[in-house]
C-alpha cells in the first residue's frame, strides 16, 4: 500500500468516526428531548391532581361605606371594619375584593367581578357595612351617592342583598356567607310617608349562612370604639377555630349578653355541611 492510499484510508476512517459521533449526539439529544417531554407531562398531570385535591377556592367581597352626603357625620366604623375584616379574611386564605365609599356603579362592578370568578367549589362571602334600608320587604345596601326621597328610590339606587345571594346561587357557589352591618337609623327614613325601621328578614337560599347586626325591623346605634360591636366580636371569634356557623352564633350570643338584650343579631343558616374560615378546617 503506497502513502497516498494510506492517507485516503485514514481520511475515510476519520470521516466514518465523525459520522458515528454525530449520529450518537443526535440520538442522545432526541432521547433527552423525549425525557423532558415525559417529565413535563408528569408535571402537568401532578399539577392537575394537586389542583383537584387542593383547598376550595375562597372569595370575599367587602364593602365599607362611610361618607354619605345626607348623613350628619361619616360612619368611620364602617371603613375601619372593612379594612380589618379584609385583613383577617386574607390571612384565612380568602381572595378579598375590598371597596370603600362605593358609588352605585362601584358596587355593581364589584358584584360583577365577584360573579365572574365564582365556581362550583367556591366559598363566597359578602360583607357590607354602611346604611341599609328595607323596601318592599327586601333589604338594600345603599351606595354613598344614593339620592333617596321615596321608597322607589331605594329599589332603584340600592343594591339588593337577596339579589347578590341569588347571583351566588345561580353561579353554583359551594357555600354563601353574608355579614350585614347596616341596621342603623339612616338619614332617609322620615322622607317616606310610610317607612320601616331596620332591615327586612333576608331570605336564605340553599347552603347559605347570614349574620345581620340586629333583628329584623330593629336599629342599633354605633358605639364609640374603632369598630362596630358586630365586627369587633366577629373578629374576636374569627381567630378561634371552629365552623363558620359556630363563629356567627358565638358572635350573636356575645353581643346579646353584652348589650343585655338591647342588640340581638340574627343568624340564619341553611348550610348542608361545615364551612370553616380557617384553611385547616376546610
Amino acid at each position: 500500500m503506497n502513502v497516498r492510499q494510506l492517507d485516503i484510508s485514514r481520511r475515510s476512517i476519520a470521516l466514518v468516526a465523525a459520522l458515528i459521533g454525530t449520529v450518537s449526539l443526535a440520538i442522545g439529544a432526541h432521547a433527552a428531548l423525549n425525557m423532558r417531554a415525559l417529565d413535563a407531562a408528569k408535571a402537568v398531570s401532578t399539577d392537575q391532581v394537586t389542583g383537584s385535591l387542593g383547598q376550595t377556592s375562597r372569595l370575599a367581597l367587602v364593602i365599607g361605606n362611610g361618607h354619605y352626603p345626607d348623613a350628619t357625620a361619616p360612619l368611620t366604623q364602617s371603613i375601619n371594619d372593612a379594612r380589618a375584616l379584609s385583613s383577617s379574611l386574607r390571612k384565612n386564605g380568602f381572595d378579598v375584593d375590598m371597596v370603600e365609599d362605593a358609588s352605585k356603579d362601584d358596587m355593581v362592578r364589584a358584584v360583577n367581578r365577584l360573579k365572574s370568578r365564582i365556581k362550583h367549589d367556591t366559598v363566597v362571602m359578602l360583607f357590607f357595612g354602611g346604611y341599609g334600608v328595607q323596601a318592599g320587604r327586601e333589604s338594600y345596601m345603599l351606595p354613598v351617592d344614593a339620592v333617596i326621597w321615596k321608597e322607589s328610590d331605594v329599589r332603584r339606587q340600592g343594591v339588593s342583598i337577596e339579589g347578590v345571594l341569588n347571583m351566588m346561587k345561580e353561579q353554583g357557589a359551594k357555600a354563601k356567607l353574608v355579614v350585614v352591618d347596616a341596621s342603623r337609623r339612616n338619614p332617609y327614613e322620615r322622607r317616606f310617608r310610610s317607612y320601616s325601621h331596620g332591615l327586612a328578614p333576608i331570605g336564605t337560599p340553599d347552603n347559605a349562612l347570614i349574620l345581620s347586626s340586629a333583628s329584623p325591623g330593629k336599629v342599633v346605634d354605633d358605639g364609640k370604639g374603632e369598630h362596630s360591636t358586630l365586627v369587633s366580636e366577629l373578629l374576636t371569634n374569627l381567630n378561634a377555630q371552629g365552623s363558620a356557623e359556630s363563629v356567627f352564633n358565638k358572635t350573636r350570643v356575645a353581643i346579646s349578653r353584652a348589650s343585655e338584650g338591647d342588640q340581638v343579631p340574627t343568624v340564619s343558616s341553611s348550610l348542608l355541611e361545615d364551612v370553616h374560615f380557617d384553611q385547616a378546617g376546610g
